[in-house]
């Protein structure tokens, strides 16, 4: 079984229900990355958003 990563904003807002899962983990990180700042006006690293929010599903 191929693992995915996941990062959602569920996790951390319960207004946004905003998931990305991609059996690539760069790609996972640059489209949570990308939601950050273009809906919530932050600028969060990739080294923060896989420290804090990425799981494997």
């Amino acid at each position: 079984m191929v693992e995915a990563h996941k990062l959602d904003c569920e996790s951390v807002s319960d207004t946004c229900r905003f998931i990305v899962q991609s059996e690539d983990e760069d790609e996972a990180v640059e489209l949570a990355k990308n939601h950050m700042s273009e809906i919530h006006g932050q600028e969060l690293t990739s080294e923060e958003l896989r420290d804090e929010h990425l799981q494997i599903v």
